[in-house]
């Protein structure tokens, strides 16, 4: 609890609905305050934020609805925010009709986080929903999803990061865990273990396999490859939804700005998409000083510094057919990445973010590379 937050000021909170241009400033500020004193926190972009708000950026809008509020003390000061929303696509696939909260920010005080939790949940029970997943963002899970609760360091960009606090307010509310997401961190100092070597590159050289950087002059058609790869790889988890060409395409537009094409490749077997990894440098050591501002001046630091180069990567996807995940594709993946990184001794840290604990091929291929422990986030639902 901040000092200037004594219990009648915060008896007396004000939460408002943010919908004219000052509360949505105000709604983005609210981090900057909670982490003003934190030096490992990045803000994110404000135009990456307000892009999921925006029908015209965010196509989840085409199927569902999100709102957005601010909260203040008694004085006036923002001390926490929230956001719920709705995908249909998804929403009815589980037992309870199930929303979702994000971009939750809130003070060391679990009166104003339930003011925050309520206030969603009231927004959620009057669209017809049961249950709510948080926190989590209203888009594709590869960015701002999972409360933070152990590997407190610099997140790479897009990655959750939250006060330790947090843990509390959530599950004094009663919101339960779902799953866990591990991250891990491989360190492109050392060499890949040689068992994992050996079976790469074996199948690096079987006949029809054939491995591919990305070519941005092909964007589309290398959509369509991931696309058909991402639905058969995840087809089987539960409230799996189908990702669609619109969304990758996107998505691919949005990481232009910072992508560099032979970080994400492509296996094909005998010309069959089969398996992808997509890997991009860390904008958060770039944009550290931004502040979430990106005017001229942040633009033409950004393209400086994208030039100069950063040092460590985050590998934000990977999948593989089902028909192909025991034929080695990944390993070789990573080897071919290693074939471009390694000489180049730009970058010494690949985050491997973020894998589900339930899904233990992934969690297996990462123990094989030699990765180490790097965070763990949490996806948590409360049943209402």
């Amino acid at each position: 609890m901040h000092a200037e937050d004594t219990p009648d000021n915060l008896l007396n909170m004000i939460i408002t609905e943010v919908k004219e241009k000052n509360a949505k400033k105000q709604f983005l500020d609210v981090a900057r305050i909670i982490y003003k004193d934190c030096k490992v926190w990045v803000s994110p972009l404000d135009n990456d934020i307000e892009a999921v708000f925006d029908p015209k950026k965010n196509n989840f809008h085409k199927h569902g609805r999100i709102t957005r509020w601010v909260l203040k003390n008694a004085s006036g000061d923002s001390i926490g925010r929230i956001a719920a929303f709705i995908n249909e696509e998804k929403a009815f696939t589980y037992a309870q009709p199930t929303g979702g909260i994000g971009f939750f920010e809130c003070i060391d005080d679990q009166l104003a986080a339930d003011l925050l939790f309520d206030t969603a949940k009231a927004w959620l029970i009057e669209n017809g929903m049961q249950a709510m997943d948080g926190p989590i963002n209203f888009g594709e899970n590869d960015t701002f999803w999972g409360l933070l609760v152990e590997g407190f360091t610099q997140p790479s960009y897009g990655m959750n990061y939250h006060h330790p606090y947090y843990k509390n307010l959530f599950t004094h509310y009663g919101f339960e865990a779902l799953y866990e997401q591990i991250t891990n961190h491989l360190d492109l100092s050392k060499p890949f273990p040689e068992r994992f070597t050996k079976i790469a590159n074996w199948v690096i050289k079987k006949p029809g396999y054939t491995f591919k950087p990305l070519d941005p002059k092909k964007l589309d058609e290398f959509a369509l490859d991931f696309m058909e790869i991402y639905n058969d790889a995840w087809k089987n988890f539960d409230s799996f939804v189908p990702i669609k060409n619109s969304t990758i395409m996107e998505t691919f537009n949005q990481m232009k700005i910072i992508m560099e094409p032979n970080l994400i490749w492509f296996a094909y077997v005998n010309n069959e998409p089969a398996s992808f990894v997509v890997i991009l440098p860390d904008a958060n050591q770039i944009i550290k000083s931004f502040k979430g501002k990106l005017g001229i001046i942040e633009k033409l630091k950004f393209l400086y510094f994208r030039w100069r180069g950063v040092s460590r990567m985050r590998a934000i996807v990977m999948g593989t057919k089902q028909a192909y995940q025991k034929h080695g594709l990944e390993s070789a993946l990573f080897i071919k990445l290693g074939e471009y990184v390694l000489p180049r001794n730009q970058y010494h840290e690949l985050e491997l973010s973020w894998v589900g604990d339930f899904n233990d091929k992934m969690l297996s291929l990462h123990e094989a590379t030699g990765a180490s422990f790097g965070k763990r986030h949490v996806t948590m639902r409360k049943i209402f």
